[in-house]
């Protein structure tokens, strides 16, 4: 079976058609997967516009499927079912390709099955790597999310921690933004860390040994907090900027790879106590912010110095696209779900 998805959750219009492989190990071949970003009309505002975004994906959407198809060399005929990113996300953003595909469902006869966004994420290791070995234990961190999920079996997702604050990317582009790197902030901090003084400023770690009352069955101390070392960068700029200085470009170098190291720090170590913790037979990391450089490589090195192997996406699965929202709806089909036609987006979709 072939499926069409369409991914619509944020600032990124995409489609994408996938195929079953009739490969127990490796389910799924990507046949297209075309991604229409927007950086550039939001790196003018410093961050997404919920409302650019939405009008720009009403632009792009019928181009971007019919895209697909082609580099695909499918016809709407040669479809089995279509999948499309339910939520989360920006509402209207999401309205976009909820609409479109319930609309192209409906005309063409085919089942449709709305995704969790997160879902996606992590099916796309999955998609790249085959199969986990299971028990799973997976770190899903972008711009939106910085949570932890233990993956029992195929398409059942237990969240064992999630940050009490701002995702992982989220403090990325906060800390670039006041550094006046520009937009997206994550791989202009990457880059400018790069070679430099990860230990150049004193900058706090946070560490949470109890549960949140908001999430009272979560043990608590795996979570996540990135605002506050957000807060001590803000601090060590301003006292410079009171004291009528500017920084350099080397300084700026040793900022980002201070600040990076503390949060790629927490990320692994919390991944891997979850791991050892759940007694995990795999790890994998997904999400726009496991491109970061210095994620993949202390990642990989500290699981496998446990002796865990460790799954992540290719560069291109790693921020949001729409063949693997494609994977997560093939593996909702074959667990027998389809959404009615009347199913609509939900901007704070639980998983």
């Amino acid at each position: 079976m072939r499926i069409l998805g369409i991914e619509t959750s944020c600032d990124e219009t995409s489609a994408a058609v996938v195929e079953e492989t009739g490969d127990a190990q490796r389910p799924w071949a990507i046949r297209s997967n075309i991604v229409a970003s927007q950086v550039a009309i939001h790196q003018e505002w410093g961050g997404v516009v919920p409302e650019l975004a939405s009008r720009q994906h009403l632009r792009d959407i019928c181009g971007v499927v019919e895209s697909a198809l082609h580099a695909a060399a499918t016809a709407w005929g040669d479809l089995g079912a279509i999948a499309v990113t339910q939520g989360p996300g920006l509402v209207g953003s999401l309205l976009v390709g909820v609409a479109f595909a319930k609309s192209a469902a409906a005309a063409a006869g085919l089942p449709i099955v709305g995704v969790h966004h997160l879902a996606g994420h992590i099916e796309s290791l999955v998609l790249e790597n085959g199969e986990l070995p299971l028990p799973a234990v997976v770190l899903v961190v972008s711009g939106g999310h910085t949570s932890l999920y233990r993956v029992d079996r195929p398409g059942a997702y237990h969240l064992i921690s999630r940050t009490r604050d701002d995702a992982a990317g989220e403090a990325y582009d906060k800390v670039a933004r006041l550094l006046g790197l520009g937009y997206p902030g994550g791989p202009l901090v990457d880059q400018r860390a790069a070679g430099r003084d990860d230990r150049a400023i004193d900058l706090p770690s946070t560490r949470l040994t109890h549960a949140d009352r908001n999430a009272p069955q979560l043990a608590g101390d795996l979570d996540f907090s990135f605002s506050g070392l957000k807060t001590a960068v803000l601090r060590h700029v301003r006292r410079r900027q009171d004291a009528g200085g500017t920084f350099t470009d080397d300084e700026i170098g040793d900022i980002c790879a201070t600040f990076q190291r503390k949060v790629v720090t927490a990320l692994v170590d919390r991944t891997v106590a979850a791991a050892l913790r759940h007694g995990a037979r795999s790890i994998g990391v997904a999400g726009g912010v496991s491109a970061n450089s210095r994620l993949r490589v202390d990642m990989k090195a500290a699981a496998e110095a446990r002796e865990i192997p460790t799954f992540l996406p290719s560069l291109a699965l790693s921020t949001d696209n729409a063949a693997m929202i494609a994977a997560a709806g093939l593996r909702r089909l074959r667990a027998g779900h389809t959404s009615a036609l009347d199913f609509n987006a939900d901007p704070s979709l639980p998983l």
